[in-house]
């Protein structure tokens, strides 16, 4: 009989599990596990900052102004960031990795006390992608500031799940649920007339549970949220987002933004986008721009939503709640 096989493991600090509906009982899944592991794994050889002989962190360390050679993957990448950087005027940045490290959200440790107006100011000096040139072909990279540090984390898991994706359909799979860290991507249905349902959580640091449950039909589902990672220091919540026109982590009650688009990496970078533009200014984005996106707000004790018409829309039409 046909069942659900579902695969776990680590992958980018953090861990993945897939599902596939309709797997021959009679199949082993170890040869396409080995296969998923070893993406995986040249993806984290390409973008991570944790890793010092990765092609991302080279790049950072080379202090050249000229043209550097890059691979395809890492230039289309950095590509799709410029393009959400641009829509969000500069909202999504992925230059601003010393403001981030600075604040103790990075690879460094967390600093004692939060930084002083100084070090913020010498840190955002460094923080423009428009300091960083992209071309696809020949794929090639130039920062016109030779300390450009680029950190491409709020984007790569959603790249991630898209190529484990790929992976699975180039491998004759059609009915599946992708998961990293969060971040989703589901094709076909789970059963007969049943879909892949994911749960978009309550963006509350002291429980996990679902706030709203969403359908996915052959799309993607990304959420940003400041309700994981932040510290509180002298009664202050410090967000790990951060908003780089500012370099200080954003203040505003937004919890949550989940964000629904064919593309993980695209639906990831969005929805950090929005979460740093707020519930205000990232709604009207999202609206004006069909995004499909879900905002959770913190009233108080309290949560309320504001889902964009787009969101509504996909959610009505594949069957959601």
């Amino acid at each position: 009989a046909d069942e659900v096989l579902a695969l776990h493991g680590a992958t980018m600090g953090t861990t993945y599990n897939i599902k596939i509906a309709g797997w021959p009982a009679d199949s082993p899944p170890e040869p396409l596990q080995e296969a998923i592991d070893r993406r995986l794994e040249a993806i984290n050889q390409v973008m991570s900052t944790y890793r010092p002989e990765s092609e991302l962190s080279r790049f950072n360390a080379n202090i050249s102004t000229d043209w550097i050679p890059v691979s395809q993957e890492l230039a289309q990448l950095v590509d799709e960031a410029r393009m959400i950087s641009d829509l969000s005027g500069g909202a999504f940045d992925i230059t601003v990795g010393p403001v981030v490290n600075l604040w103790g959200f990075g690879p460094d440790e967390r600093p004692p006390e939060p930084p002083d107006e100084r070090a913020i100011e010498a840190a955002r000096a460094r923080v423009d992608y428009r300091k960083l040139e992209v071309l696809t072909t020949p794929p090639s990279l130039r920062k016109s500031r030779p300390d450009i540090y680029l950190d491409l984390s709020a984007i790569a898991k959603g790249y991630g799940v898209d190529e484990v994706a790929r992976l699975l359909e180039r491998a004759g799979i059609q009915r599946y649920l992708v998961e990293i860290g969060g971040e989703v991507r589901g094709k076909g249905l789970k059963a007969e007339a049943t879909p892949w349902r994911v749960a978009v959580e309550r963006p509350d640091p002291a429980v996990r549970e679902p706030y709203r449950v969403v359908t996915l039909r052959d799309a993607a589902m990304a959420t940003s949220g400041d309700y994981r990672n932040f510290y509180v220091k002298d009664g202050h919540r410090y967000s790990h987002t951060i908003d780089p026109s500012t370099g200080r982590p954003v203040t505003h009650t937004l919890g949550s933004v989940s964000v629904l688009d064919p593309e993980c990496a695209h639906a990831d970078g969005l929805a950090t986008a929005l979460l740093v533009l707020g519930p205000e200014r990232g709604f009207e984005l999202a609206e004006s721009n069909k995004i499909a996106a879900l905002f959770i707000s913190h009233q108080g004790d309290r949560y309320t939503q504001q889902a964009t018409t787009a969101f509504d829309a996909v959610d009505r039409e594949s069957g959601g709640n």
